[in-house]
């Protein structure tokens, strides 16, 4: 496993605080979030880079992990155990042939530990972790607004999970022990879910907020009038200002996407006015336009 920098991802240095951590991701997320560069494969991905970096630093335990250990930062239990472990056996004069000196490469000493050490000592109990699954979880745009239950099939069993209203593409769960089988009695790896949001054809997401057009007509946005506006929670009437041009915008606060294990807290919606130029029109129709284009 080849080392991440984590920080460099971010354009930070390692004395960066949470709230640098906080301000970086969420400028970064803007730039190459899916919704701004659709069908762009290499901002998807430098979006889900973006969004394991800050996974990581904006948690300070795993932070802690990573700024010591770097690519091993995962197995940074089992290091540690398995570290004490060989120390305490040094002291008593048990096979310390297998650990000595200074801590070395960490994925020589891992490697160590699951490969040839074991058999050779045919004494070593250590209990280590099972590794970590990885999974891509599909879900509408829809079905992300709402909080949801769902069943999925692994090694032939089921595992029902709640999904929390909000959650974005890219963002990664952790479903602590379902993973592989651990080694000598030791507990199960854990599984990762990435949500995969499929583009809605009618709304966009960018953080907590939304984007739609909606269509008026003519004599709406010359006369003001009401629009019947659709959000993902329903149908509202909206006021129409007179004198509505064509791509105007409307901000209706609080009925954008929900803000993810934030019950109650909403983004906003945006709505851009299509104006609608009436055709086939009547003779009467026609005479009216030509009047009132000579008033102009």
């Amino acid at each position: 496993m080849e080392y991440v920098d984590y920080y460099k991802i971010l354009g930070l240095d390692k004395n960066a605080s949470t709230e640098d951590v906080k301000k970086a991701y969420r400028k970064l997320a803007r730039k190459y979030h899916p919704d701004v560069n659709p069908n762009n494969k290499e901002a998807h991905k430098k979006f889900q880079e973006i969004n394991e970096a800050n996974e990581v630093l904006s948690d300070p335990e795993k932070r802690k992990k990573y700024d010591q250990y770097g690519k091993d930062w995962k197995h940074a239990e089992e290091f540690e155990k398995a570290k004490h472990q060989q120390r305490q056996r040094q002291y008593s004069g048990e096979g310390a042939e297998f650990f000595e000196g200074d801590e070395g490469d960490f994925s020589d000493f891992f490697e160590s530990l699951f490969g040839g050490m074991g058999a050779r000592s045919g004494r070593s109990k250590t209990k280590f972790k099972g590794h970590d699954y990885e999974a891509e979880l599909h879900l509408s745009l829809r079905e992300a607004y709402n909080t949801h239950q769902r069943t999925l099939t692994l090694n032939e069993k089921n595992i029902r999970i709640t999904i929390p209203a909000g959650v974005e593409n890219g963002q990664r769960i952790r479903l602590k022990g379902y993973g592989a089988p651990g080694a000598n009695g030791g507990p199960n790896g854990d599984l990762y879910i990435t949500f995969v949001i499929e583009d809605d054809p009618q709304f966009k997401r960018l953080d907590n907020d939304l984007y739609t057009n909606a269509e008026i007509d003519l004599y709406t946005a010359v006369l003001g009038g009401e629009a019947t506006i659709e959000t993902l929670s329903g149908k509202i009437k909206l006021k129409v200002p007179a004198g509505t041009q064509n791509d105007a915008k409307a901000r209706i606060k609080g009925k954008g996407f929900p803000v993810y294990k934030k019950d109650g807290e909403f983004g906003d919606l945006y709505i851009t006015y299509k104006v609608k130029i009436p055709t086939n029109l009547s003779e009467k129709e026609k005479e009216l336009f030509a009047e009132l284009s000579k008033l102009k």
